[in-house]
């Protein structure tokens, strides 16, 4: 059986003024896939992340999810609308962790299934406590994120993006905020999700989490894919000086 694909870029560019940020990307990846993408700062990784979900839109290309092309120009109306309805199927979690101070664990998790989807509070209640036992932190339902740590904060955003229920997650360096011994809570979760056939693309550092979770994964530098392939080859066999003078530096001895 052929497998379809599920997100889609299609010639993505992406430029600051005369900064070229993504140079013609192309990349489709397959329902229930997790795809790694690696390489230096300022290589144009978060910047194609943010794209999917119209964070930072493209300076041109396409970006599809299924068969709904995600920045399809239109007026500004119907696209503010096009891009909120879009974005209720991308869960995205980010280096900080954008918990809102004000609300307990239990309020930041039901306020967008209660405010989009227009659940009831008993449902988006019975919702939030599902995920926060999915991510082991229930016992932190009534808790305000000033009382947690940087690990637990950064899976009740997993918890919160996972409420959505979402088709496909992004991670943008969901753990280089973390404490060094915090950052195994968070891949923990991040395996599990895997292990349930999420579709995921991760912006990551952490490479031995790439090799072990991934199915693909991309290097990207200067703002082009230098190439992409199995864990098992990128990571032992990369074709690129390019990515085997990156490896050098960043894999653990």
């Amino acid at each position: 059986m052929t497998k379809q694909a599920f997100v889609t870029i299609k010639n993505a560019a992406k430029s600051y003024g005369k900064l070229e940020v993504l140079k013609d990307i192309n990349l489709t990846v397959e329902r229930g896939q997790i795809v790694a993408i690696i390489g230096p700062s300022g290589s144009g990784k978060s910047t194609l992340l943010r794209a999917i979900n119209e964070l930072d839109p493209l300076s041109s290309g396409e970006v599809w999810l299924e068969d709904v092309q995600i920045n399809k120009k239109l007026p500004h109306r119907q696209y503010e609308a096009h891009v909120n309805q879009v974005r209720q199927n991308i869960g995205m979690v980010f280096q900080h962790f954008n918990l809102f101070p004000h609300l307990t664990v239990r309020g930041n998790i039901t306020l967008a299934p209660r405010m989009l989807k227009g659940l009831s509070e008993d449902a988006a209640n019975k919702l939030a406590e599902e995920q926060l036992a999915k991510v082991g932190l229930l016992e932190k339902v009534d808790e305000y994120p000033s009382r947690l740590s940087g690990g637990q904060k950064q899976r009740v955003a997993i918890a919160r993006a996972l409420a959505m229920e979402p088709k496909v997650m992004l991670f943008d360096e969901a753990t280089s905020a973390l404490d060094p011994e915090l950052v195994e809570e968070v891949n923990l979760v991040m395996k599990q999700l895997a292990e349930e056939h999420m579709t995921m693309i991760i912006v990551t550092h952490e490479m031995d989490f790439a090799a072990s979770v991934c199915d693909r994964v991309l290097f990207m530098d200067q703002g082009v894919v230098v190439e992409e392939g199995p864990p098992s080859v990128i990571f032992k066999n990369p074709e690129h000086e390019r990515t085997r003078n990156f490896l050098r530096k960043h894999l653990s001895r």
